[in-house]
């Protein structure tokens, strides 16, 4: 391949991120424009940047080593609009804990979740896993070796995270042993009052527990 000037590189990054629908790593891209990794990204935070500062209606987001290029939150409402589409009822509570609590101690046992909730997460587990926010990885090498379950990059997508890295500080426990989520479901750093969440909560099926063990 010719050598790119940088305004080149820009476009070809761009295309290429667009045209994927998908996160990308950075290593394809610097392997199909045979480009070095640091110019890559560079121009994917300098792109990442443009989009944010002139408030156009898409943005590039990084997950860990990977970047996708999606719509800006602000315009939700406006293409479910567009393509009638429903907006979904929000993650119930009990699902809420079972995440934050996973997202914290991975890769943790359902036997570990349960514990410290004092309640049965089977079906709460199943219906995160539904929803691609976590997935089994592996399993414990003590009797019955029960499934080990982490987050998903899915996870870090709807949290408007880069990493597990920028989870806040570990949260406290409240009185009953739950897990500290603010009134609107979102996962919140008690020392900060710091919702992980930011201004999109995670939305999902809102049925309780209860309610599916009378299903």
């Amino acid at each position: 391949m010719e050598s790119m000037d940088m305004k080149e590189i820009e476009s070809a990054v761009e295309a290429i991120v667009f045209a994927s629908g998908e996160p990308v790593q950075v290593d394809r891209i610097c392997q199909a424009l045979e480009v070095d990794r640091p110019t890559v990204e560079r121009v994917l935070q300098k792109l990442m940047d443009y989009y944010a500062f002139e408030r156009r209606g898409i943005r590039l987001l990084r997950i860990e080593d990977s970047w996708q290029m999606c719509s800006a939150p602000d315009y939700a409402d406006t293409i479910r609009r567009a393509f009638e589409i429903r907006k979904p009822a929000r993650l119930s509570q009990p699902a809420l804990e079972v995440l934050t609590i996973i997202a914290y101690y991975q890769p943790t046992t359902r036997a570990y979740v349960d514990q410290i909730r004092g309640v049965d997460s089977a079906y709460t587990i199943g219906l995160l896993q539904e929803r691609k926010l976590i997935e089994e990885c592996g399993r414990l090498q003590v009797p019955g070796r029960p499934h080990l379950y982490r987050t998903t990059k899915q996870f870090l997508r709807a949290f408007h995270l880069s990493s597990l890295d920028e989870l806040p500080e570990m949260p406290d426990l409240g009185a009953e042993g739950q897990m500290r989520l603010n009134e609107d479901g979102q996962i919140v750093d008690p020392a900060q009052g710091r919702a992980v969440t930011g201004s999109d909560p995670v939305e999902g099926d809102a049925i309780t527990e209860d309610e599916a063990s009378q299903t």
